[in-house]
């Protein structure tokens, strides 16, 4: 059977194609009919049916041939664990990255941020404060050390941690803030280290999801992670670079470094083996995971270019969709949009959710923004913090790895606007 023309209903659509009754939904028809496409209101002769098309997963790893050889060298010296020569130039070398003297390795960006926390010395009675629109793990670092995460709203420019509302949040008992930068868009670091230097408050930076971004500080572009006293990084499966798992925390303070070093490797006495002074951690990088992570730092532009070819292409296939909210992007930032992310406004045809539905029916997965923190479970004490949550109602991840193929994203660009115009 071959048909092409407009229709008026999902349900002409699926009596054209013999389905009898089903679910109304355009996508659903899409992928029940299995040997068409449907396109804004029409049927088109399919040249692939639905189950063959490749699914588009909202995050896709480029690993290269250097990386593998990296790794195989790693595996051809025996040193798999946490020692090895490239764990120190991973560390090294990241830290250049960023313009920070001292790197710090680590098993994951959580244990990198509790790290950062522990070497202050910071516990019960300290208050830190933090972003409530962000992943679990931020709060989660400092409830490890028995302080208290104090959540602060967004800015609704940036989807980052308010400025303003940070300074108002300030008590004698706040000892630190950490600072994410969401999605790969820097917080606005220059009012926020003004901030904290007016209080004595300690900036910890959470850049996990924003390798090489960079914003202007002081007159000069300066990469996220070198600007607060610490800087930690995450390099799950998902993140611009990646070992898998795995962290790092840089800063330019040697004693700090050194402290966090020790730390990390359960608080042993160098000088006396399996002596331990302190209560340390077991959170140590393995020689593997930094062979990886050294590979992927040597294409660091490359896969940063990328990303940007990314944002660009998804910017002039989604232009002039009604409803749609582009991400943030500050003259004052080089976001690295580890995420392409938008806003589903309300006069978008369709929510966030059922946008997501939509695309999922044709094989596109994508992420909503995070809960706010401050409504989970553990952290929910009836605050009340209005843009955070009206972003995290809105707010959708699309697929961004660094892998994706400009193909894929006009599959996605396309599925949209069909969705789009024929509502």
């Amino acid at each position: 059977m071959s048909w092409a023309g407009p229709v008026a209903s999902p349900d002409e659509a699926r009596a054209i194609l013999g389905l009898g009754p089903g679910p109304g939904s355009w996508y659903e028809v899409y992928s029940a009919c299995r040997n068409y496409f449907i396109k804004g209101g029409e049927i088109l002769s399919a040249q692939r049916p639905i189950s063959e098309l490749k699914r588009i997963p909202v995050a896709s790893t480029s690993i290269g041939q250097r990386e593998k050889e990296l790794v195989q060298q790693a595996l051809d010296t025996g040193w798999v664990s946490s020692a090895g020569e490239f764990i120190p130039r991973f560390e090294e070398q990241f830290a250049a990255f960023c313009g920070s003297a001292h790197g710090v390795s680590a098993m994951n960006g959580t244990c990198a941020l509790h790290l950062a926390l522990a070497v202050l010395g910071l516990g019960p009675g300290d208050e830190v404060l933090v972003p409530s629109l962000t992943f679990v793990a931020t709060a989660n670092a400092v409830s490890y050390t028995g302080a208290k995460p104090v959540f602060v709203d967004s800015e609704a420019a940036t989807w980052n941690l308010d400025p303003a509302r940070l300074e108002a949040a300030i008590t004698p008992r706040s000892k630190a803030a950490i600072v994410v930068h969401l999605y790969g868009h820097p917080a606005d670091m220059a009012a926020i280290m003004a901030i904290a230097r007016r209080h004595d408050l300690t900036v910890i930076e959470d850049a996990a999801e924003a390798h090489g971004a960079e914003a202007l500080l002081d007159g000069a572009w300066r990469r996220v992670g070198s600007m607060g006293r610490m800087g930690c990084f995450s390099f799950y499966g998902n993140k611009i670079l990646t070992t898998g798992e795995g962290g790092m925390l840089v800063t330019d303070d040697a004693e700090l470094a050194q402290r966090a070093f020790w730390l990390r490797d359960h608080a042993m006495d160098k000088s006396r083996p399996y002596w331990h002074p302190e209560i340390g951690f077991n959170y140590r990088m393995t020689n593997l995971q930094a062979a990886l992570g050294l590979g992927q730092l040597e294409r660091v532009e490359e896969i940063l270019a990328g990303k940007l070819q990314v944002a660009r292409l998804y910017a002039e296939g989604l232009a002039g969709v009604r409803g749609l909210q582009a991400p943030p992007a500050e003259p004052w930032a080089k976001s690295v949009y580890w995420m392409y992310s938008v806003l589903v406004n309300r006069d978008f045809p369709l929510s966030r959710d059922q946008l997501r539905q939509e695309l999922l029916a044709a094989g596109i997965d994508t992420r909503p923004f995070f809960h706010p923190l401050h409504t989970l479970p553990p952290y929910a004490k009836g605050q009340r913090l209005p843009v955070c949550e009206d972003l995290a109602q809105r707010g959708l991840n699309l697929p961004s790895g660094p892998a994706i193929s400009p193909e894929e994203i006009a599959r996605v660009c396309q599925v949209i606007r069909g969705v789009a115009e024929r509502s």
